[in-house]
């Protein structure tokens, strides 16, 4: 049996890439897929222990860009040595809200870190560990705040940025879409999120042949 894919989802607070990382991963449960489905930053101990250092810390309001991406690096290299990796070898469909491409366009496009250095940054933390699709939710900056503002809960230190700072997250992701049409797909996050599920799903069944001959209930 071909191996399952390693899926990402990316995109900016409020574009609604972890409803479709989740709805994916409760249509491959339903039909007794293996699949493991983690995040960034975050996914194991160690991640999770800087996911609340990035977000919520008391003490994170100077952080500087530097640090900001040498702490989503190393969150980023044990999930990829303790989750990911150990997941494709034994046979799962990976599916990770989130993966280096948000390195690229937070501390690249958006923070205005040098490219090459951040390229660099990421090669030696996945090494060959890349993904097989990445889908892009792709929103405006005013739709993605009204979405925030209607979840219940503390927005943490990235969701505070002002709305030029995810104007320029917008366009790192169209950019980087762009530069590599074969792995990342872009798709209206704007829409109905039943027919983007829909959407997403036939574009998996179309590139991977092991998932269109899933049948769901």
């Amino acid at each position: 049996m071909p191996r399952l894919p390693f899926i990402t989802f990316e995109g900016s607070e409020g574009s609604g890439k972890s409803t479709q990382a989740e709805r994916l991963a409760a249509r491959l449960q339903r039909c007794d897929v293996p699949y493991v489905l983690t995040r960034e930053p975050g996914g194991t101990p160690i991640g999770e222990s800087i996911r609340e250092l990035l977000q919520f810390a008391p003490h994170n309001s100077n952080m500087t860009p530097e640090t900001e991406l040498l702490l989503f690096a190393a969150s980023r290299s044990q999930l990829v040595r303790e989750v990911i990796k150990p997941g494709l070898e034994r046979g799962a469909c990976v599916i990770a809200d989130r993966f280096f491409d948000s390195t690229s366009v937070y501390q690249g496009a958006a923070r205005r870190l040098d490219r090459e250095m951040i390229e660099r940054v990421n090669a030696f933390v996945v090494g060959d560990c890349t993904p097989d699709i990445t889908f892009v939710l792709d929103v405006d900056a005013a739709t993605a705040e009204s979405r925030m503002r209607r979840e219940p809960r503390k927005a943490d230190r990235m969701e505070q940025e002002p709305a030029e700072f995810y104007e320029r997250v917008r366009e790192g992701y169209r950019e980087l879409a762009a530069g590599e049409p074969k792995r990342i797909v872009m798709v209206d996050g704007s829409g109905d999120v039943d027919e983007i599920e829909k959407q997403i799903w036939e574009t998996l069944c179309s590139r991977f042949p092991v998932l269109a001959k899933i049948s769901f209930p």
